[in-house]
């Protein structure tokens, strides 16, 4: 019996597109992936990955390959600004019992994991590439792309990121991304001895935070209250990070300020949020990742919501049902986990910016990581 899906195209080559790749060739099925950068390049410093970020590398085949090019460890330090103790976050062992409860690595090495798997699971992979138009009839989806190429599908994923054209095109009603008031300042610098496991340290209106990224590295980030969302010039970069470092009187953070220079991969990003309301699939063409549920790092689940979509999606694509069927079965198991991670994690950012409730704050952390840490 020929199956409903058999051939599919994945627009967008980050984590989530990527992923989708993957697993959707685990089940036989052809996959085109274009991405429009033709360097296939992935910005940035490092990510913090919970343990159901590890559960779905396992799931991916990547664990090892991650364990060995990135760092792991279980729990999170809390630390008032001055550096005295305030508690320690558990990280249950979502991945197995050897794994740690969460970890860390540098953005484009784990892309560059990913883009190994991609091409190694055969997927027909056109760098520098889009798409003009889309149609999409009753049987099938007829993509034009930049070069001219014209191809026919079974299924298009969007996966195009916070600002998709996928879904501008095919979703123009759709609402845009929305700037939260914060932004996050992020360097990579060496790592001390005395770091083993990812650190917080809690101010009033700024929230810093290291996580090794490898045996001698860790990323440094902080949260910055921002009423506006203006531009910052990288001959900016260092001298602001410095004096926010300059807030906190813990001594970890006094010796990564000192360390801190233009070598250090300092980056800025305005922290918007999205949430696009169901159906997030339209005829033959359906949305994944940040396309649809772009979501701010204060709980650490941006990329494992969008992997655990392209898992989700690449099981129910594998059936016998109707497309229809299986991309309503994707959205049922998909939106309340997503809308869980984007709301509780800008409720996090308000109280953050107006000096609420510390309670409710820790309240939503532990509620938010008890439910990221059921099957999904």
């Amino acid at each position: 019996m020929t199956r409903t899906v058999e051939h599919v195209l994945i627009i967008g080559g980050g984590f989530s597109g990527m992923a989708a790749a993957i697993e959707l060739r685990k089940r036989a099925i052809a996959v085109d992936l274009v991405e429009v950068d033709p360097g296939w390049r992935s910005y940035g410093a490092g990510i913090s990955l919970g343990g159901a970020t590890l559960r779905a590398f396992g799931r991916l085949g990547i664990l090892g390959e991650f364990l060995e090019l990135g760092h792991c460890a279980d729990g999170v330090g809390l630390y008032r600004s001055d550096g005295s103790l305030l508690g320690e976050l558990p990280t249950p062992r979502l991945a197995g019992p050897d794994v740690p409860g969460g970890g860390a690595i540098m953005r484009p090495v784990l892309a560059a994991i990913l883009a190994r798997a991609t091409r190694a699971s055969g997927a027909d992979v056109r760098l520098g590439c889009t798409f003009t138009s889309i149609n999409s009839d009753a049987d099938g989806v007829d993509v034009t792309f930049s070069d001219g190429a014209t191809r026919r599908y079974d299924l298009v994923i969007g996966a195009d990121g916070l600002y998709s054209a996928v879904r501008s095109t095919a979703f123009p009603e759709a609402p845009r991304p929305s700037y939260t008031g914060q932004g996050v300042w992020r360097a990579v610098v060496p790592k001390p001895a005395n770091i083993k496991s990812a650190v917080m340290w809690i101010g009033p209106h700024l929230k810093a935070g290291v996580n090794p990224v490898s045996r001698d590295s860790m990323y440094l980030f902080i949260a910055e209250d921002r009423a506006t969302n203006e531009r910052i010039d990288e001959s900016e970069f260092l001298p602001r990070l410095r004096s926010l470092l300059a807030q906190f009187s813990a001594p970890d953070l006094i010796a990564i300020g000192e360390q801190l220079n233009e070598s250090s991969h300092i980056v800025f990003r305005p922290l918007e949020e999205l949430l696009v309301g169901q159906p997030w699939f339209k005829d033959r063409i359906v949305l994944i990742g940040d396309t649809v549920h772009a979501t701010t790092p204060h709980l650490a689940s941006g990329a494992c919501i969008g992997i655990e979509d392209a898992i989700v999606l690449a099981e129910e694509c594998a059936g016998e049902r109707s497309l229809h069927e299986m991309l309503q079965r994707f959205q049922a198991r998909r939106w309340e986990r997503c809308r869980m991670v984007v709301e509780n994690s800008a409720r996090l950012g308000e109280i953050e910016i107006a000096g609420g409730d510390k309670l409710e704050h820790a309240a939503i952390m532990r509620e938010s990581l008890m439910k990221l840490a059921q099957p999904i």
